[in-house]
């Protein structure tokens, strides 16, 4: 089976545009309003992680996928994801901060934001619009265990990915 990741994250905060950058698509991105197939990438709607009540959907879709990507809008000032949200989800977790490259982005808090809701994986600094991290996103979700994605990880020197593991922090 090939690899296949979820993208989650809040209502506008790049799901779309980077689903659309990861396959080479120039289109513009729209309102996700119902679960999108492409190839290797499932997004979905903000709402499914906004909502508590939706939560259910995120379950039910990770069924079909083996890595979720956790995205963190770094102008974003709300943090959409409860504390270690990912332990809930027996998948392969990816942490994703996109708009690095916006004039607003406060990268660190992003970071930060999502050191609270993976307990362990990657986190790769993103930008949909330059490209920035899209080669590190596409590497980890062709990797089949949290050992690959540390050992890759660990071998970057490019100040775009970092491995968090809060069992060792």
């Amino acid at each position: 089976m090939q690899n296949r990741a979820m993208l989650i994250g809040s209502v506008g905060g790049g799901k779309s545009t980077l689903t659309n950058a990861l396959l080479g698509k120039k289109v513009p991105a729209f309102k996700t309003q119902s679960l999108h197939y492409y190839d290797w990438i499932v997004d979905t709607p903000g709402e499914y992680t906004e909502n508590p009540m939706f939560y259910k959907n995120i379950m039910a879709t990770s069924l079909e996928v083996t890595h979720v990507m956790y995205l963190q809008d770094a102008t974003g000032e709300k943090m959409i994801f409860p504390p270690n949200f990912s332990s809930g989800i027996p998948k392969l977790p990816i942490g994703i901060v996109t708009k690095s490259d916006h004039p607003d982005a406060k990268i660190a808090e992003a970071l930060e934001k999502l050191k609270q809701t993976i307990s362990t994986g990657p986190i790769v600094i993103s930008s949909a619009m330059k490209g920035t991290g899209l080669g590190h996103i596409r590497a980890l979700a062709d990797m089949d265990t949290m050992e690959e994605m540390k050992a890759y990880a660990m071998e970057q020197d490019d100040g775009l990915i970092v491995f968090y593991d809060s069992l060792y922090i």
